[in-house]
């Protein structure tokens, strides 16, 4: 990506900044099957990753990526909600194996096949409970350009630190559509230093001993080691145990290590309005209209603030508290069920929360307007 001069905007998409954040941050492979609507980004991820490899289909895609991320390779991946379903089971081996990957999900109307070209909210239940047992896995979702650049290189910090799959969650409308930007409004990106095991310390090296609870990283590629990459239930060397202490306790660890660090990448926009009532929620592609929607209203003289989410998953209890201080919460989401409210309150969504959903097309600011002046 060609820099531009200070003030000279551009006309570009929200794909070519996410792959270029996310090669700047470290990512070095992209493994890939074409699907609508994430095709750009993988045109991109061709074009700027030193390693690219299209896949026969999306099962083979997390397999290579696993197998490339146990030799130290940062791996992406670009799909949709039919190739993320047929990733799941691989997503949960590389999360029980620890392998760092980033896998950029690009939502699109369903259900199955649904509607390649048309754009939706629909995927964050899935997200939400898609590794067995029910173990949180970090999902950040853009909302903006800047957030596009940001967030694509917090995703790849994620996976590296804390030695996970990390989903960057996206729609349609975010990545196909092309808008004259400044780049130089964008912060500068460097590389994310990973941390490797010290093979000058004594002893023998033990897979997924951990370190502040995310154990250290050895390639299987180096000869000094035996390293062990095991995605069925195992001790601290990768060796396959089902019911002692210590493979229990690693299979804890897994869920520990998110939900403890989480206050790295708890990420959200909040602009709170003095003495304002009412609270409007909303992510993704919807924050836009919400930003609009807020922006009228103030002009008429509404008090309203807005919250929008960054960090989905694990859901962070600072979203329940802001909620919880206003008299009349508004989410904003494009989907039919209210996915936000029911990840933070599950059955007991509140009786002042009100909801405005779409399908099949977006929702515009006056949708939210009409709602928060009903």
């Amino acid at each position: 990506m060609q820099e531009t001069k200070k003030g000279k905007r551009t006309l570009i998409d929200a794909s070519r900044l996410i792959i270029e954040s996310m090669a700047r941050a470290g990512a070095d492979a992209f493994i890939g099957y074409p699907i609508t609507p994430a095709n750009l980004l993988y045109q991109y991820g061709a074009q700027r990753m030193p390693l690219m490899l299209a896949a026969p289909d999306e099962i083979t895609t997390l397999q290579w990526m696993s197998g490339l991320a146990a030799t130290g390779k940062v791996p992406i991946t670009a799909t949709s909600f039919p190739g993320y379903a047929l990733m799941i089971e691989s997503v949960n081996m590389a999360y029980m194996m620890e392998l760092p990957m980033v896998i950029i999900l690009v939502q699109r109307l369903g259900p199955a096949t649904g509607t390649a070209t048309c754009g939706a909210q629909g995927d964050l239940t899935l997200l939400r409970g898609n590794i067995s047992g029910g173990h949180p896995m970090p999902v950040l979702c853009t909302s903006t350009f800047e957030d596009a650049w940001t967030l694509s290189a917090k995703a790849v910090e994620l996976a590296i630190n804390l030695r996970t799959p990390v989903v960057l969650l996206t729609s349609k409308e975010e990545v196909m559509t092309s808008k004259s930007f400044d780049m130089n409004t964008l912060p500068e990106i460097t590389q994310v230093e990973r941390k490797y095991y010290d093979m000058k310390c004594d002893g023998k090296y033990k897979s997924y001993k951990p370190t502040d609870l995310v154990p250290d990283f050895l390639p299987v590629t180096q000869d000094n080691h035996q390293v062990r990459i095991n995605a069925s239930t195992h001790d601290k060397e990768g060796i396959l145990q089902h019911s002692n202490d210590e493979a229990m306790a690693n299979t804890r660890r897994l869920e520990e290590k998110i939900r403890q660090k989480a206050h790295e990448y708890t990420l959200y926009h909040m602009e709170e309005e003095k003495d304002a009532d009412k609270l409007i929620v909303a992510f993704g592609i919807t924050a836009a209209a919400a930003r609009d929607a807020v922006k009228q209203l103030r002009e008429e003289g509404e008090k309203v603030s807005l919250l929008i989410p960054k960090t989905l998953q694990p859901a962070p209890q600072v979203y329940l508290e802001i909620m919880d201080s206003y008299k009349t919460v508004i989410v904003a989401e494009e989907n039919m069920n209210n996915q936000f409210s029911d990840m933070i309150y599950g059955l007991n969504k509140p009786r002042n929360h009100r909801f405005v959903g779409g399908l099949g097309k977006m929702i515009t600011p006056q949708q939210i307007i009409e709602e928060v002046q009903a």
